[in-house]
């Protein structure tokens, strides 16, 4: 009975699982208790042989064997060179192996596999093939858990050298690069969900130290995906260009027409990468719409009568896309896609209308914060009658600008440039000065209306 109080108070304690066999081994619990208190102050150098005794012998007695041994390892591996450097990359790849067996409910097969890969190529011990390979099974196997920025870039980035050195093909690299990309929306769509309810807070003073270090950490790894996200960009290049898009699926369409993943992921390729005007796009837009009649469908139907003239029958199929989707995130999403080719189309009050109804669905869609800031701005020669007046719509896109950044970190390096753009081009000190509107409001007789308050001097 005691020994079972004691199992249980040491769980209590610790918070982590401890075997009874090896609670028993008082050498072992003793050298534990020893290098935890060591990494509390960060002394690793002090902590190593302890930790080492207790790892080697009791290795299921404590979690702590593993998350501090973690800290314990990367410290030695940061001090020292050459082959003792490598004995101690080695051990910490063991170490994660270990955890996975000894720890299997407390670890992720994903977050485990990143750490070894990261690691190894952190110190140019592992090839483009091996990175893939790994990455690869890790993603496929545990997708759920696959959160590393960094490793997802690489997973990707791995592929196209492959690719540019012949040992991979092209379609290999949409297909992941599509993947890859849904996988960054989908933790990002996470992280400003969080960012979404604690704003309000925010913005009343209204908010707990813990929802505060909740809202830092969403920030934070908002922005990580966004920059994540323009780097996999960066990478694909023009890989998928309309010069390489368009013979590829010519290429490939008769095997694959009858598969739906190939078919949504070859249109909407061609769609974001504006290819719409080739007759592959609309071969492709007939073959999802047959497979698979989704709202996602019914907006490339309207981009094509969109383009044929028909733009009621557009507006018509953007509507319906809307009225079949019954996710709010995908609606928004719809309403943002649709509001981006009414700006093409140079619609800019209808864009502005479904950039709108993108916010509406979804308060995080920075995007459509952007592109309504972006037309905004293209109006200024219409949106006034003086110099001043026609430079003062820029308060009003960069105003736009602000909220995407503030809504979806991930955007803010985009929205940030926007409005010291934006800002550039609106009225200075000295033009608010000359013209006595410090504190004046100036609105908007044009399609934007509304008004702007003039700043302060």
């Amino acid at each position: 009975m005691k020994t079972k109080l004691y199992f249980t108070a040491l769980m209590l304690l610790g918070g982590m699982l401890i075997s009874n066999a090896q609670a028993q081994n008082t050498e072992c619990m003793t050298n534990l208790s020893i290098y935890v208190e060591y990494a509390k102050v960060k002394n690793y150098e002090a902590a190593y042989e302890p930790w080492k005794m207790v790892y080697e012998t009791c290795p299921a007695i404590n979690l702590a064997n593993f998350s501090v041994g973690e800290k314990i390892l990367k410290d030695k591996i940061k001090k020292t060179s050459g082959a003792d450097k490598d004995g101690f990359i080695k051990d910490l790849m063991t170490l994660y192996k270990d955890r996975m067996v000894h720890f299997p409910k407390k670890t992720t097969m994903a977050g485990m596999k990143v750490k070894e890969v990261m690691m190894q190529y952190d110190n140019k011990m592992i090839s483009d093939d091996d990175i893939y390979s790994q990455l690869g099974s890790a993603f496929t196997e545990d997708r759920k858990n696959f959160k590393n920025p960094r490793a997802l870039y690489l997973y990707f980035s791995s592929l196209v050298n492959l690719h540019k050195a012949g040992k991979k093909d092209l379609q290999e690299v949409f297909d992941v690069y599509d993947e890859v990309t849904t996988k960054i929306e989908e933790e990002n769509t996470k992280l400003t969900s969080i960012i979404a309810k604690l704003l309000p807070k925010k913005e009343a003073g209204t908010l707990t130290s813990k929802e505060k270090n909740r809202l830092k950490a969403a920030t934070t790894n908002s922005k990580s995906f966004g920059k994540i996200a323009g780097s996999v960009d960066a990478k694909l290049g023009p890989l998928a260009d309309c010069q390489n898009l368009i013979p590829l699926y010519q290429k490939t369409f008769e095997q694959n027409k009858g598969n739906v993943v190939w078919v949504k992921r070859a249109v909407g390729l061609m769609f974001n990468k504006e290819c719409t005007d080739d007759p592959m796009f609309q071969k492709l837009f007939e073959a999802q719409l047959a497979l698979d009649p989704s709202a996602t469908a019914y907006v490339y139907g309207g981009t094509l009568k969109m383009k044929n003239g028909d733009t009621q029958g557009a507006l018509a199929d953007f509507d319906k896309a809307l009225g079949l989707e019954t996710d709010a995130i995908k609606r928004s999403k719809i309403a943002y896609k649709v509001a981006v080719i009414n700006k093409r189309k140079g619609s800019k009050s209808t864009a502005r209308k479904y950039a709108q109804k993108a916010i509406n669905f979804n308060s995080s869609n920075g995007r459509a914060y952007l592109l309504i800031a972006s037309l905004y701005a293209s109006s200024a020669n219409a949106c006034g009658t003086s110099t001043f007046e026609k430079r003062a719509i820029y308060w009003k896109a960069a105003d736009m600008a602000r909220k995407a950044g503030r809504v979806d970190p991930s955007l803010s390096g985009t929205a940030n440039k926007a409005v010291k753009s934006y800002m550039a081009k609106a009225p200075t000190k000295e033009m608010i000065f000359n013209e006595g509107m410090a504190g004046k409001t100036v609105s908007f007789k044009c399609w934007v209306g509304g008004s702007v308050t003039v700043p302060n001097l």
